[in-house]
């Protein structure tokens, strides 16, 4: 560049950040809100388009799945920016969101459509789930980035729990034992369903219509030092990563909680039935844990910004409290033995907890991982661990459709989990590389 076009070694930061900040969250909400569209409403499906249990654990299943190529997602973003790999993204969720939507009378063929279109939405995931932290090194000052990554990374799951609203607000349950639902009520269900694929398919093609219009791959000029400087090839961050014993210890302490949280969420409809929680009860317990995660994690991510180095000590306290909540919540389902009462009050508490204290520890985590292994660039960093995570919940999945009479092994694996990542959080000691550049080379 020449001499007069230098950016200030500073940086600049642009007001349209926050736009663009807007349609990315709004993209990672949509998808959120596709991928848990069947299991707060699984009864009605069931009833509506002749589902099985096996299509409802599978419906939920595309989504890890859809992570296998998330590797290519993240050659794309280092190679041709945040631009191109959005637009795959958001039209790859507008193909599965139209597929749901196709009128077939016979069942056995929608029900293809409607898998084949959860598995298009899933394919977004490695997007919307890693971009978070590239995007905001890309656009934000490091005194807003962790916000920035906060909200980029939790509207995902924000649309996860819009979905256990929308869903049980809008379609009925199916009221009456199956011999006697009448013909009408399936009809009429089947509509509210249609009605909901419609709305989302709708909401999806305005995302991607907006981004279309307007979602540049970078600002003129790098916001931080950071921002600018250069990062490694694909090939060397893989070595760099995979070598990194300290970052290793952290991604397992992110992957293994969260993968167990995120698989025991997309089927908790199904683990409170036994205890008799109704549908609409489980949702809202779902809907709040998630939300709660949200506001406090992007509580957690402001303070992160103003007091930079605490990362780890906001983890061992998010995790202490995980640790606790979901141990409160196994052993209150185990009422022959523990005697704990059992109540909609203890069952809401201990769950709600369990998700604010695991949902928003994810931001930090993210800006953690980015700082421990800096220059590696951010995409391929939280690609790599989301993929760990994605892994974990795919093989409880696995499980759960061979062992879905009883669920107390599952519920042990949540208190499980996060002791294991607190231990490794303790162990694992911390350092601030991306910071240290800007703060020392921007002075």
């Amino acid at each position: 560049a020449p001499a007069g076009r230098l950016p200030p070694l500073s940086g600049r930061v642009y007001r349209r950040r926050w736009l663009v900040l807007l349609l990315f969250s709004l993209l990672g909400f949509a998808q959120g809100l596709v991928w848990n569209s069947w299991g707060p409403i699984q009864n009605s499906a069931r009833l509506a388009f002749g589902f099985s249990g096996w299509d409802i654990a599978l419906l939920v299943f595309w989504g890890p799945i859809g992570f296998a190529p998330c590797f290519f997602f993240m050659w794309l973003m280092d190679k041709k920016g945040l631009r191109v790999t959005v637009l795959l993204t958001s039209s790859l969720m507008v193909l599965g969101a139209g597929l749901r939507c196709v009128p077939v009378s016979d069942l056995e063929i929608r029900k293809k459509l409607i898998h084949g279109g959860q598995l298009l939405n899933g394919l977004a995931g490695p997007t919307v789930m890693n971009a978070a932290p590239f995007l905001s090194t890309t656009w934000f000052s490091p005194d807003e980035r962790a916000t920035a990554t906060a909200i980029a990374s939790l509207l995902n799951y924000l649309g996860c729990a819009g979905a256990f609203l929308v869903g049980p607000l809008v379609v009925p349950p199916p009221n009456g034992t199956a011999h006697l639902v009448s013909q009408s009520n399936t009809q009429h269900i089947k509509d509210r369903i249609e009605a909901v694929l419609y709305a989302e398919f709708g909401m999806v093609s305005l995302i991607f219509s907006a981004a279309l219009a307007y979602f540049p791959s970078r600002p003129p000029f790098p916001p931080s030092v950071a921002a600018a400087s250069q990062r490694l090839s694909y090939r060397r961050s893989f070595c760099r990563l995979l070598s990194n014993f300290r970052f290793l210890m952290i991604a397992l302490a992110y992957a293994i909680p969260l993968g167990v949280f995120s698989g025991w969420s997309g089927v908790l409809d199904l683990i409170l039935t036994p205890i008799h929680v109704s549908q609409v009860d489980a949702g809202w317990i779902g809907f709040w844990s998630i939300v709660g995660g949200c506001v406090v994690g992007i509580a957690m991510a402001r303070f992160a910004d103003f007091i930079r180095g605490m990362l780890k000590f906001i983890l061992l306290l998010l995790l202490s409290g995980a640790t606790l909540a979901s141990t409160w919540f196994t052993l209150t389902c185990l009422t022959t033995v523990t005697h704990l009462p059992l109540t909609t009050a203890t069952l809401y508490t201990s769950c709600i907890l369990l998700g604010i204290f695991l949902n928003s520890s994810v931001p930090i985590f993210f800006e953690l991982f980015v700082e421990t292994v800096y220059p590696v660039p951010e995409g391929i960093t939280c690609g790599v661990v989301t993929f760990l995570s994605n892994v974990f919940m795919g093989v409880l999945l696995f499980f759960l459709t061979f062992y879905h009479t009883e669920f107390s092994w599952f519920n042990w694996c949540l208190p499980g989990s996060c002791l294991l990542s607190l231990l490794l959080i303790l162990c694992f000691r911390e350092s601030y590389d991306r910071l240290y550049l800007d703060v020392v080379v921007s002075v």
